[in-house]
């Protein structure tokens, strides 16, 4: 994170101290691979032996846990009002069907809730990646997992990667920031939790994620897509050095302080060994020791931005101390009272943890032994710091209660290692103190012959690296282009218009984005002082077909339910049967719908419409929750502008079954004769562009859809033109 410029050509760190761009094998699933590596490391042992951090007794359990291939998890996004009905359909179906099978000799043993994840949104199973892929007793599974997931409703993340946004305790009005976010699966909770609220469309608070990585900054930006926030800011930047930011409050412009700031530092990874193999050859305390330093610059930067009375979360996947205790001792050293380790014991019932420790011991890799700065050659002085050291005063140590730290590890819940600290902020730092203004002039480092003082970074001039982006340029108050839109969807007067932006200063706007008021009062007043990489969800995109009905940009699929609140017309409300029409044919004709959506779609013009969903509490066996969908009033038909996978969600709701096999063979093993085939049924082809995988050895994919008591079967290749098969049980 905040190395030295040269470094930036090179493979970047992740995380867990992989090179990125380094795949790691074992991801691919058990025994994928690494064959040739043994997991042995004797100095491994040796070290977290002499440092007592895994309870007496316990040490062979542990080793033998950290030899274990990882548990597979995902969890269901929490914020978005279909969670209950994605966990209901992975409850009643999916996990039904896979329990209790055997493959390649292996039990699958029936998936678990995270006992202390809330309201059962996560879960574990012994499934891996490759037996995921390869087993067709469970490709509807894996199908179900990957669409899922690329639309937004399941994020397959490790367990213990869940644990630090669930400590942060956030609420919809906190401004947050996320210090080192790539890849983004801790981002998108910190997102969900923004949302908790649906009826909200634009929360008070916001959620900006950094990444000094230009390139992971656009894997960042992928996975904030998925959940098609308005409240959401991807930037570039060294996170030891990330800049103040500025907004106008009241008319006055003051500093931006985080209610809520996530640091999740790069470290040596020793807590990954269970996916990331190579960590057993590789690793050594030298790791721990050269990322101290930048783990204590980024921690610094993190609490001078934070707002008093705010929360700062501090995580690594290192069980090491030098990483973990000695950061969290230097930071409240620094301190001198105006940071405090909040006790969060009881915050996840059922969450087992080892507490802090308060005296450990610094090895260099050659296994020499210091337990005291003062034991530390001069000619080491460079490498190792005092700041690795507990401190030696045992009043100031007792006083920090670096016991309230938590420490995963990985054999008390079939999980990887972790560590977990959560800082609360009781005064401004005390080189902010001498003025009133946290943006005073700061002051460098300075080392005593004991432990380092008070002061953070010295800040360092903003270097921008990486692709050049677009400008983010807001609409005015009285530009041209938005009065034909506010009139043919007859938006509501309290519609943010001052919060649509487009990303081009000249020619024709191709898209219109939504962000929230403050991230427009941040966007506004730091264009010069950040890099943002992406921000805004897409909300109209320019359709010059419509023009001639009125209205030059139809609806975004993206951003449906951030507008729909103030959308008072071209509304078609419509029941499930209508969402399995337009979803499995291409451009139904109107007379395809039901009676009622009918006669609503005869009333409107031609052009963008929004085809809604509403629950109804009497029919449970529809779903609970509403849908919206982005559509087109034709002529004489209608269709839904719907991406490939949320419109297999959509469809999963709704009761129909989507998933792909191979030509020839019917579920229950049988194959289908020609015979079987009867008429071809119109507006299925959509389905098969949207399903059709690479075919490598020239055989047929097909896509099958399970409506009830018929199935539809549609098939294609080079060979073989689309057709639909129809056969009833």
């Amino acid at each position: 994170m905040g190395r030295k410029n040269r470094t930036r050509q090179r493979a970047q760190p992740n995380r867990d101290g992989r090179p990125e761009g380094k795949r790691n094998r074992d991801d691919a699933g058990w025994g994928a691979g690494y064959s040739e590596i043994i997991k042995e490391n004797k100095l491994f042992e040796h070290y977290y032996t002499e440092l007592k951090i895994v309870p007496e007794g316990e040490f062979e359990e542990f080793m033998e846990a950290m030899r274990e291939p990882l548990p597979a998890t995902i969890r269901i996004t929490g914020y978005k009002s279909h969670a209950k009905e994605i966990l209901h359909t992975l409850k009643e179906k999916y996990f039904k069907e896979v329990q209790d099978l055997e493959v390649d000799g292996q039990k699958i043993e029936a998936p678990q809730p995270l006992s202390w994840y809330p309201d059962e949104l996560a879960w574990h199973t012994n499934l891996s990646r490759k037996i995921l892929r390869k087993s067709p007793l469970l490709e509807k599974f894996h199908q179900f997992l990957v669409s899922e997931t690329e639309s937004g409703n399941i994020s397959r993340q490790e367990a213990v990667s869940m644990i630090p946004p669930l400590l942060m305790k956030i609420e919809p009005q906190h401004k947050i920031l996320d210090m080192c976010a790539a890849p983004g699966s801790k981002t998108a909770q910190l997102i969900e939790m923004l949302h908790s609220d649906m009826d909200i469309p634009f929360p008070e608070g916001f959620v900006i994620a950094n990444d000094v990585d230009n390139k992971r900054c656009y894997l960042l930006v992928h996975q904030a897509k998925r959940l098609n926030s308005p409240c959401i800011m991807v930037v570039n930047h060294d996170a030891s050095s990330i800049p103040r930011l500025h907004f106008d409050q009241d008319g006055k412009k003051d500093i931006l302080f985080y209610d809520r700031i996530l640091c999740d530092v790069p470290c040596s990874g020793d807590g990954t060994m269970r996916k990331n193999i190579d960590v057993w050859k590789k690793w050594t305390t030298s790791n721990s020791i050269h990322l101290h330093g930048l783990q204590i610059r980024i921690a610094v930067r993190g609490v001078e931005q934070l707002a008093v009375g705010g929360r700062m979360v501090y995580s690594t996947c290192s069980l090491n101390p030098i990483e973990d205790e000695a950061v969290i001792a230097a930071l409240l050293e620094k301190s001198e009272g105006a940071l405090e380790l909040a006790d969060a014991s009881a915050d996840l019932p059922g969450l087992k943890y080892m507490p802090g420790i308060t005296s450990w011991k610094v090895m260099t890799k050659e296994g020499q032994w210091f337990s005291d700065w003062s034991e530390v050659p001069t000619s080491r002085h460079t490498q190792i710091r005092p700041t690795m050291f507990p401190p030696t005063d045992p009043e100031k140590l007792a006083n920090m209660k670096l016991e309230r730290c938590m420490r995963i590890l990985p054999h008390h819940q079939n999980t990887g290692g972790f560590f977990v600290a959560v800082l609360v902020k009781k005064a401004p730092m005390p080189w902010n103190r001498h003025g009133s203004s946290a943006d005073a002039p700061v002051e460098a480092v300075e080392v005593s012959s004991a432990r380092c003082v008070s002061g953070p970074p010295p800040p360092k001039k903003m270097k921008l690296f990486g692709f050049k982006e677009d400008p983010f340029v807001f609409l005015t108050e009285d530009d041209p282009i938005f009065p034909p839109i506010q009139a043919f969807y007859d938006l509501s007067p309290d519609f943010p218009k001052l919060n649509v932006l487009t990303r081009t200063r000249e020619g024709k706007k191709r898209n219109l984005y939504m962000v929230s008021k403050e991230l427009r009062n941040v966007l506004l007043n730091n264009s010069e002082r950040m890099k943002v990489i992406n921000t805004g969800v897409k909300v109209w995109s320019r359709n010059n077909d419509g023009e001639q009905f009125g209205c030059a940009f139809r609806l975004a699929q993206e951003g449906i339910y951030t507008l729909c609140p103030y959308i008072r017309a071209r509304i078609i409300n419509i029941s499930v049967e209508d969402v399995k029409v337009l979803l499995t044919q291409e451009n139904p004709f109107l007379s395809k719908l039901g009676d009622d959506a009918h006669t609503q779609a005869k009333k409107l013009e031609m052009g963008s419409i929004v085809l809604r969903y509403l629950p109804d509490p009497q029919d449970l066996d529809a779903p609970q929750c509403p849908i919206d969908l982005c559509g087109w009033r034709g002529k004489t038909s209608i269709r839904a502008f719907v991406s490939r996978n949320e419109c297999l969600h959509y469809l999963r709701m709704v009761g129909v079954e989507v998933f792909r096999d191979k030509q020839g063979k019917r579920n229950d093993g049988s194959t289908e004769t020609q015979e079987e085939s009867t008429e071809d049924a119109e507006g299925l082809s959509q389905e098969a562009d949207l399903l059709e995988q690479e075919d490598h050895n020239n055989s047929c994919v097909s896509i099958t859809l399970q409506i009830g008591q018929i199935e539809l079967k549609l098939c294609k290749n080079s060979h073989i033109s689309q057709k639909i098969f129809l056969r009833s049980h």
